[in-house]
């Protein structure tokens, strides 16, 4: 389950996607964006998507600015304890 929410862009956090227009492509879910960095830079915060070093899109918005995303549920990972294997007991 996703929640599309809205958030002040100082809230907007790392795996957020955030809208990026419909560009080239016709499929609506492609102008979503996955943050891959959020900063603070300049009194603005920085929002960029995709590799920082190779193509990637920046987002400059105001603190208080309010923006729509997509947040996924926290996964939650379950530790499983490793069950004890009986000992062997050996004739020597």
């Amino acid at each position: 389950m996703t929640n599309k929410i809205n958030v002040a862009a100082s809230e907007v956090q790392v795996n957020d996607h955030i809208y990026n227009g419909t560009g080239t492509n016709a499929h609506p879910t492609f102008a979503w964006e996955t943050v891959t960095e959020a900063r603070l830079e300049d009194g603005l915060i920085l929002l960029i998507t995709g590799n920082v070093k190779g193509p990637h899109g920046e987002f400059w918005l105001e603190p208080d600015e309010e923006i729509t995303v997509i947040r996924y549920p926290a996964v939650v990972t379950a530790v499983a304890t490793p069950t004890k294997a009986k000992a062997k007991h050996g004739h020597h």
